[in-house]
């Protein structure tokens, strides 16, 4: 009798055991069987925005990696997809990867993809002086996602566009070139306004909107 009630002891210890090793494991997988979705950047108030413009729609755990992905040549969507395939073979998971421009149109789209070193190099100011001897000072800013569930999987892109104007800086200089992209409709450039209204109208909301809804279709 006494070995038998140790027997059933043991068992129940053990039960107990892998009962909290279950329940351990689902807590850091992100609970209710969500997933972590791996969004490749390096810049936290990229992920800020990205994370308050999700919300808590996404059924993902979102996380960020900063990795070494090539600087590749080509049409932008074309661009941003092979990038989220060599991301995804290195996560090993679903990832997405994003590609932002800021494209003038009287330099037919110019600076475009490459706005990063063109303000690097020129500073707002410098980016001013690329349309000053044009009337022309319409712009639009331009965003993709890529993204997919793994490195066997289809990549789907999704495109934001929000239409303005380039002016002299105003407000903080501390996110990129937002300080002289005035969106339409707005006396205020992206750097001007409360995270919470541009949040409603940019380019990335316009991307990240199209691939939280076609997130919503993946079960």
């Amino acid at each position: 009798v006494v070995l038998l009630l140790f027997v059933v002891v043991v068992c129940c210890l053990l039960l107990l055991l892998f009962v909290v090793v279950a329940c351990c494991s689902w807590m850091l997988l992100g609970g209710r069987g969500s997933k972590m979705l791996t969004f490749v950047t390096g810049n936290a108030k990229k992920l800020e925005e990205v994370r308050s413009i999700l919300g808590g729609s996404c059924q993902f755990e979102l996380r960020n990696a900063k990795l070494d992905l090539p600087e590749l040549q080509g049409e932008p969507e074309e661009v941003a997809a092979e990038k989220c395939k060599l991301a995804a073979a290195e996560v090993n998971g679903p990832v997405m990867v994003e590609d932002t421009s800021l494209c003038f149109n009287a330099l037919n789209g110019l600076p475009g993809v490459y706005i990063k070193w063109f303000l690097e190099k020129t500073g707002h100011q410098g980016l001013n002086n690329l349309l000053a001897a044009y009337e022309d000072k319409s712009a639009y800013a331009q965003c993709i996602f890529a993204y997919t569930d793994g490195p066997s999987s289809e990549v789907k892109t999704f495109v934001g566009r929000t239409p303005g104007r380039i002016v002299p800086a105003r407000g903080p200089t501390a996110f990129g070139w937002d300080p002289v992209f005035q969106p339409d409709g707005f006396d205020l450039t992206y750097a001007e306004m409360e995270k919470e209204v541009k949040n409603t109208i940019s380019h990335r909301y316009r991307a990240l909107d199209k691939l939280r809804e076609y997130l919503k279709t993946q079960k």
